[in-house]
């Protein structure tokens, strides 16, 4: 199925809600392999781009960072502030990945969780390259369900590329392996965590209808979507949950 979307800034603003509850974490491993892979230290300051919700964030805040989560949705953004507004080191900032607003040389890294597919890569760079101090560091990191793990998530993957309104296009895998090394030619690394969700079908349905590809509300797709899903989850819940395993992957890197 195909239509017109709204710019990436604007997708996720009727998904907040199903976005801050259901989307997986990272796991703290990340900044473990961040301090050891660029040496990323608590006194370092972060630009986290495309911060979305604040879950990125956190994880870094957690680490003891000074964070500029920089989010071009006002909803998302707000959601960021009410989640973490008190805590010491966050700064909510309205900006882009090409225009974050931050001063030059003023960050130590630049971190987009689950955001760089959206970005200009072009003009990214060199926002990227602005506001680094010299030698600085960038981390591209994703949650990535393992889609041939289960048959659950394998059913799963296969309804959303039915049902979904533009997923091959959007879908962050359009961004590889190689593109990334491209952008992070120097002192490139890659690993990955696996992590897991184990959902209710609330939860599941509150997962799926956080992500932009999925119909909405009053779409002809929307309720035949959501009624194989509910069937999908009978076929394979085990007692009450299914579980939705994840790589978080973690791309670092100098430009």
């Amino acid at each position: 199925m195909h239509e017109h979307r709204a710019e990436p800034s604007e997708r996720f603003s009727d998904r907040v809600d199903d976005y801050v509850r259901y989307r997986p974490g990272y796991p703290p491993e990340v900044v473990t392999l961040l301090r050891e892979t660029t040496g990323l230290a608590p006194s370092w300051r972060i630009a986290d781009i495309g911060s979305g919700t604040g879950i990125s964030t956190a994880v870094f805040l957690d680490g003891g960072n000074e964070v500029f989560a920089v989010e071009p949705n006002r909803e998302m953004r707000e959601a960021a502030e009410a989640r973490l507004g008190s805590r010491a080191g966050f700064h909510s900032v309205d900006g882009t990945a090409e225009a974050t607003g931050l001063a030059n040389g003023s960050v130590d890294l630049v971190v987009a969780a689950q955001a760089f597919h959206w970005f200009d890569r072009d003009a990214a760079r060199r926002e990227m390259a602005r506001v680094l101090r010299p030698d600085g560091w960038v981390a591209l990191i994703w949650n990535v369900r393992q889609v041939e793990s289960t048959e659950f998530l394998r059913e799963l993957e296969a309804l959303l590329l039915d049902y979904s309104i533009d997923y091959a296009r959007v879908r962050h895998e359009n961004v590889t392996d190689e593109i990334v090394r491209a952008f992070l030619p120097r002192d490139y690394t890659k690993r990955s965590f696996e992590h897991a969700q184990e959902l209710d079908f609330e939860g599941l349905r509150g997962r799926i209808a956080s992500a932009s590809y999925v119909p909405g509300p009053g779409h002809p797709a929307h309720e035949p979507l959501f009624d194989e899903l509910a069937q999908l989850f009978e076929r394979c819940r085990e007692g009450g949950t299914v579980r939705v395993i994840y790589d978080a992957v973690v791309h670092s890197g100098r430009l």
